[in-house]
């Protein structure tokens, strides 16, 4: 990347890959793969080769999330330089073969962009996953598709978080983007500086449980579908099962997301909470040899 009087200049993106069926139960993304497959003509740009891509083949013949480990967890730098030995996780096979295809990552040679796309249970509406502040071509092309979707809106979930950001289907690609129920993408040749609304990852909720580790209280009635509303001191969070309200009592008020994601309870959360920021990103242009 260069940068001429406050431009950045970036290299011209000239290869997209869209996943679909990441997992295996998430039918929005495989619907639309499957489609694109057959009929690529709403892809299609000039001078962009756009492969749309089922990654998880076993999962969606199943519909179930994963066959052995969650893929979207299993592009670890240990996972992907393991040697081919027999009993490998079928996830982490996969992972090497998708890495093979379309990186390697952390390389020149990577596709440039990978829409990796998912569904959730819970009510987060359309949303676009980030996990750089400081990717300029995503966050240009986040603002673009936000623009796109007006009036309709699309939250942007930032995952920075050292201990909660995961290696993802998507980072095999030099510019990865999570996308739930939204897809679009421009062919201009050069944006203005922008400002992107995000909301930043900050801390896993877990359920409250007994010794044992059973679960023992429900998401709060108040709080369930109320992803992206401010969640303030005192607010009611959890509701026990034998029916004591359990209060919200940290000392800033959160955007609580990913309310009650049924594919979390084995990861033993509830929900994630987040902070509000404004991102600020430079003009960008395409760098010209």
């Amino acid at each position: 990347m260069s940068s001429r009087i406050g431009i950045s200049c970036l290299q011209e993106a000239k290869r997209v890959a869209i996943f679909g069926g990441t997992h295996g139960n998430e039918m929005s993304g495989i619907t639309l793969v499957n489609m694109w497959t057959q009929n690529s003509a709403e892809i299609e740009r000039n001078g962009l080769v756009v492969k749309p891509f089922i990654s998880n083949p076993r999962a969606v013949e199943k519909c179930t999330r994963y066959i052995d480990t969650d893929l979207n967890r299993a592009f670890t730098p240990e996972n992907l330089s393991t040697p081919e030995v027999e009993g490998l996780p079928y996830e982490v096979q996969r992972a090497k073969e998708i890495n093979r295809m379309f990186g390697p990552k952390g390389s020149s040679n990577a596709y440039d962009v990978i829409f990796d796309l998912h569904n959730t249970t819970s009510n987060m509406g359309s949303t676009l996953i980030l996990e750089s502040s400081t990717d300029l071509f995503n966050l240009q092309m986040v603002h673009y598709i936000k623009k796109a979707m007006a009036p309709h809106t699309c939250s942007v979930l930032l995952n920075e978080h050292p201990q909660l950001k995961y290696s993802t289907t998507r980072s095999v690609a030099k510019h990865p983007i999570g996308e739930y129920k939204v897809l679009g993408y421009s062919t201009g040749v050069e944006f203005p500086p922008c400002t992107v609304d995000v909301f930043r990852v900050q801390e896993r909720m877990d359920y409250p449980r007994d010794t044992n580790g059973n679960i023992t209280a429900m998401v709060h009635p108040h709080l369930q579908d109320c992803d992206w509303e401010p969640l303030n001191r005192g607010d009611p969070m959890f509701l026990t099962f034998d029916g004591r309200t359990i209060l919200y009592e940290g000392a800033n008020t959160v955007y609580p997301t990913f309310i009650n994601e049924a594919a979390y309870y084995e990861k033993q959360q509830a929900f994630m909470t987040t902070c509000r920021e404004i991102l600020a990103a430079n003009a960008i242009r395409k760098a010209f040899k």
